[in-house]
């Protein structure tokens, strides 16, 4: 049979093109539909839908430092300086050329009443181009070549409610496409990073852990500069051997935590020197650059190649073996950047085979992604960073790459929250309570801490201890915790938010956000009508159907 000049056969309809064919279907769900699909062939680029485009959209980037936000799409340009376009490389795209000539949103993006977006990551790469006005769904394989059929990744539109909540029950779909295993521990901890950056020494470490009682944190975790050399996750002079630090830590009722960036290679370490041979490399068979960090040129480690895998393997169950039960993994995008590797796989493949070692030695502990493909991360990672690095300084002035500001890192902790409790614990980044002698204002201070507990984000401190710090604001946020939280005023350009969290420590509460003004305010003990969702699985073709009864709070 042929409907439109298109074979159906079993429910499928069959599109050949030259280097492919590709078999899909249209599946109803209350809030539109979902496309599914299988392909073979060599495809390469496929585009898989078009519409027309909005004025103002809500775009997402690839990895978890890059910004979500509304944009205007008539007024809206990429501000790239040439030095970060050749430092950050691949944290900006993993396709950085393409991202510079138009509009790009990775895995979903959204109108006012409008979702567009992919449940998984498990072999293309998916994204949406806006170009002469039209918006254009895409799944890239890169140079993959299929002898037999696979799955596509699905896609899905949403339709016929506000943005906000299209976007919790997007989080959903993909939740159950990919039935996400992580742990129920919201973490509460410490960590040196922005505090002592490069510069953290073992005397350091041991004054903060003095002076740690009374915090009550559940983890304590050493971040970058404690190692060797990024490749050579051995402790670097200076400091003891990883048993004895992780046993100082355990002695103050902590879980040792520990920093690495697992899929790179610096061009000192040991690995870059002896191993040449288990980097990407380009087509001309020349190691190819990931990124340029510490001031040196930075590899990606190629883990579809057995040694690699076996030396991933080998790094965290000495860890684990030697007391680190909380792993931080940084730069996790290095194992996706295009390239040439031991086996013919798509990059995204590639990193989901490294994540998958990584999951299977530490045996259930802790991973905290960051800098990580968010899609292809659901369900390897326990919390994710979901903003760029924060700061202990504020600016509203905006630009469109990741860089270190608190203005920058907040407001990504607003736009994501729908992730949270469904696909990982989202990780607003570390709190910095210190007041310096800089004087920072402390709205700011409290704005970012309070956001980050009415979220019920995972909460981490990184202050040293032995600074004033606003103790009370620690306390605070932790309160704020554990409730069910909504957010309105995503689509609106004057970063003013308003966040609804039912059932907190402390009960209802709502806060007012203005990023630009850094103002907010916070009612308690709210009283409006709680709605109940519940989600069904049919057991027949498996669609959700969701149902919203509204239930008094007070009753």
């Amino acid at each position: 049979m042929q409907i439109f000049s298109m074979k159906y056969d079993k429910n499928f309809f069959e599109i050949k093109e030259n280097n492919y064919m590709l078999k899909f279907n249209i599946q109803r769900i209350p809030e539109g539909f979902i496309l599914r699909g299988k392909i073979k062939g060599n495809p390469k680029r496929v585009e898989l839908f078009r519409d027309d485009v909005d004025k103002v959209m809500f775009i997402n980037n690839w990895q978890s430092w890059g910004v979500s936000k509304s944009i205007d799409i008539e007024d809206y340009t990429l501000k790239i300086s040439e030095d970060k376009k050749s430092r950050l490389k691949y944290s900006i795209h993993i396709m950085p050329e393409l991202f510079e000539k138009n509009i790009i949103s990775d895995y979903f993006i959204g109108k006012k009443d409008k979702i567009y977006g992919f449940l998984t990551s498990k072999i293309a790469h998916p994204f949406f181009e806006i170009k002469d006005n039209e918006l254009i769904a895409y799944l890239d394989f890169f140079d993959r070549k299929f002898e037999d059929y696979v799955d596509i990744e699905p896609f899905i539109y949403l339709e016929g409610k506000n943005i906000e909540s299209l976007l919790e029950i997007y989080a959903d779909y993909v939740k159950f496409e990919n039935k996400p295993k992580f742990s129920k521990w919201n973490p509460i901890g410490w960590s040196s990073w922005y505090q002592y950056y490069e510069k953290l020494t073992w005397e350091e470490i041991l004054k903060n852990l003095e002076l740690s009682k009374g915090y009550n944190y559940e983890v304590f975790q050493i971040d970058d500069s404690w190692q060797k050399d990024i490749g050579d996750w051995v402790p670097k002079d200076g400091y003891p051997s990883l048993k004895e630090i992780a046993n100082k830590i355990r002695e103050y009722n902590y879980i040792p935590g520990i920093w690495l960036a697992p899929f790179s290679v610096s061009e000192t370490s040991d690995v870059y020197k002896n191993h040449k041979d288990w980097l990407v490399k380009d087509d001309a068979g020349n190691l190819k650059v990931a990124y340029i960090n510490w001031k040196k040129k930075i590899y990606a480690l190629d883990t579809t190649h057995p040694e690699v895998q076996n030396y991933l393997r080998k790094i965290f169950l000495y860890m684990r073996k030697n007391g680190i039960h909380y792993f931080k993994i940084d730069f996790l995008f290095a194992g996706a950047i295009p390239g040439n590797r031991y086996e013919k796989i798509t990059p995204i493949e590639a990193y989901n085979l490294g994540m998958q070692i990584i999951r299977k030695a530490t045996k259930g502990d802790f991973l905290l992604g960051c800098g990580a493909p968010l899609l292809p991360s659901i369900g390897y990672v326990d919390g994710m960073r979901i903003s760029e690095d924060t700061a202990p300084y504020y600016n509203a002035d905006d630009i469109n790459i990741p860089y270190q500001n608190a203005y920058y890192a907040l407001r990504n902790v607003i736009t994501r929250y729908f992730m949270n409790g469904k696909w990982w614990w989202n990780d607003p980044d570390c709190l910095s309570l210190r007041i310096e002698d800089t004087k920072p204002n402390e709205k700011i201070i409290e704005m970012y801490a309070y956001v980050s507990g009415i979220l019920n984000n995972i909460i981490f401190q990184s202050d040293d201890l032995s600074k004033s710090i606003r103790k009370d604001v620690f306390f605070n946020t932790l309160e704020l915790r554990g409730g069910n939280s909504h957010v309105k005023g995503l689509m609106n350009f004057n970063n003013f938010f308003e966040i609804e969290a039912l059932n907190t420590k402390i009960g209802n509460i709502k806060m007012k956000v203005d990023l630009e003004k850094v103002e907010y305010s916070i009612e308690k003990d709210i009283e409006y009508p709680q709605i109940n969702k519940r989600t069904i699985v049919r057991e027949d073709d498996k669609r959700l159907f969701h149902y919203y009864e509204e239930s008094d709070l007070n009753a």
